[in-house]
This record gives C-alpha cells, sequence and structure tokens, in this order.
C-alpha cells in the first residue's frame, strides 16, 4: 500500500486584492520574487502529482485557509488531500496549538515548507506582497523599525520558531525534508555586482529611497539561517533547503499583465518548482538556494 507523504505548507494566503501601486513601485527597481500566493500554487502542484500527499495547509486565518483548501482540492487529479489548520508565525503561543494539534492527529510530518505569512494584517489598506513591508514605511504607514522588525519576524524568527517547534515529527519521518521560501533579491553576491543593470547606485545627496532593503535583509538571514539548519540536522538525515521561486505573476503582487512584461512566469511554476524539491529532483543540492532560472543554484 502506498505510504501517504504528510507535509506543511506555512503562510498560505487566500485573497483576490490587487495594488497597481505596488506594482508601479516595484518597476522602478528590481524584479522580485515575491512569494505572495506560492504556499497555495505549491498545494495544487502536489495535488497534480501521481504521488499520494496529505497537505497540512496554514494561514493566519483559519477561515481564509479553509476556503484555499476547498479552492485547491476542486482542481486535484490525485487521491491526495488538504487539511486547513490556523497558525500566525509571529506567535509562539499560535505556533504551539498548531503544533498540538496536528500531533494529536498525525504521527509525523514528512515535509515542512515555511513560506513567508501574509503582510495584511498591517493597517494600510494596500496589499503588498507578503513578508515585503518596505512600502509601509514610503506610505508612512510603519516606521523603518517597525517595518524591518516586521519583515524579519515572519520571514526569518518564524520560521525558526515554526522548525524547532515542529522539529519531533519531523525527525519522526522516513525521508524528512525541510525547506524555506527565499527570494532572488537577497544574493549578496547579485546585490553588489557593479555589472548587473539593476544595481544602479543612487545620486548623491538626500532623501535615500531603498525600496526593498528590509525585505531583501531579512530574506539573506533566512539563507544564513537555512545553512545552520542545515548543519544542525545533516546527520539526523534532514534534507534542507532554501528556494527561490523568482518573479511570478500573482494577482497578489498587484497588476499581472505587467508583471508578465517584466518578465515574470505563471504562478503555477512557483508551486511546480517546490515540488520538485519535495520530490528529490534537487536532492543533490542540499544546503544551497535552488532555482530554476539563471543558475541552478543562486550564489550568497
Amino acid at each position: 500500500m502506498e505510504e501517504t507523504n504528510i507535509i506543511v505548507i506555512t503562510g498560505i494566503i487566500y485573497s483576490t486584492q490587487k495594488s497597481q501601486t505596488w506594482v508601479e513601485l516595484m518597476t522602478h527597481s528590481f524584479h522580485i520574487g515575491a512569494n505572495t500566493g506560492i504556499g497555495l500554487e505549491t498545494v495544487k502542484s502536489l495535488l497534480r502529482s501521481s504521488l499520494k500527499y496529505h497537505i497540512l495547509l496554514g494561514g493566519r486565518d483559519f477561515e481564509k485557509a479553509r476556503l484555499a483548501a476547498e479552492s485547491s482540492t476542486s482542481e486535484a487529479t490525485s487521491q491526495s488531500s488538504v487539511e486547513p489548520f490556523e497558525v500566525d508565525v509571529e506567535s509562539d503561543e499560535s505556533i504551539q496549538r498548531a503544533y498540538e494539534a496536528i500531533a494529536a492527529k498525525h504521527p509525523r510530518i514528512d515535509c515542512l515548507v515555511n513560506n513567508a505569512d501574509s503582510s495584511s494584517s498591517t493597517s494600510s489598506s494596500s496589499a503588498k506582497p507578503g513578508a515585503s513591508f518596505d512600502a509601509y514605511i514610503q506610505d508612512g504607514s510603519m516606521t523603518i523599525r517597525q517595518a524591518w522588525n516586521k519583515a524579519w519576524d515572519v520571514n526569518v524568527t518564524g520560521a525558526h520558531i515554526m522548525t524547532s517547534t515542529f522539529l519531533p515529527l519531523l525527525l519522526r519521518s522516513k525521508n524528512p525534508r525541510l525547506v524555506f521560501l527565499t527570494s532572488g533579491l537577497s544574493s549578496l553576491h547579485e546585490a553588489s555586482d557593479a555589472s548587473n543593470p539593476r544595481n544602479i547606485l543612487p545620486r548623491a545627496g538626500l532623501p535615500k529611497t531603498q525600496l526593498f532593503a528590509g525585505y531583501r535583509s531579512s530574506k539573506a538571514g533566512l539563507n544564513m539561517m537555512m545553512v545552520e539548519w542545515a548543519k544542525s540536522l545533516k546527520n539526523d538525515g534532514v534534507k534542507v533547503w532554501a528556494v527561490a521561486p523568482g518573479l511570478l505573476a500573482t494577482s497578489l503582487g498587484g497588476n499581472t499583465e505587467l508583471l508578465r512584461k517584466l518578465g515574470a512566469r505563471e504562478p503555477s511554476v512557483g508551486g511546480d518548482v517546490i515540488r520538485g524539491v519535495i520530490e528529490g529532483k534537487r536532492d543533490v543540492d542540499v544546503g544551497n538556494v535552488v532555482r530554476e532560472y539563471l543558475t541552478p543554484i543562486q550564489p550568497w
């Protein structure tokens, strides 16, 4: 009898809110690897697989997670299943409750996918990509400290605590896998490459606008955290990666047609990339930031 793989994915977002303002802001700077909507696309991709999965789909709003589960299973072509659960990666108590609820029903998990959670809990009415809060500095709804602290809390601290908390279940798997969602903007090498046309230096004087500094810094920190986990869990047989899915035309990123003109790929591509990691396609690249554009392994 085929064994069911149990996958935990955090940060599911289910919304139709759009903001052209964010896209217009983005076009004046970088192609961002926003992971808004990628969690849901990963669920859909796993449901298209010939392998059998039970997907534990987490979001800070249980009702939205439930709706996402219903939406994704309506497209399923396999015998896999989806179960929603509530988790706020900014809350230790919420993470612990989620762990206890899952542990009460499941003896193990086979893969934990740490996807950045939604930024929709802020007071701003415009939807920015999840886990990127720099634009809130520009519109005055957050101070620099608030935006940077929130980015690090969601992208780094939350993912670290999720991993630490769920580790007992993960270590019970015969083939445990740990995935962190990062960004193409997290590469120090590419950010400092003077030949890269995107690395345009600002003119002298004030003001200085750093549109993605908090986001990029937090994702670079996430990459280091991934390396630390890869070392810590190597002798336990846990395979660990960070995945940079690239620029995707998700509705939560803003104007999808404009994103496509900028070179964005379809959202399903991001889900397929993560599914490939889960199913062993990148096993030779453990401990690295993997991607399927430019180069297979993203430079540090």
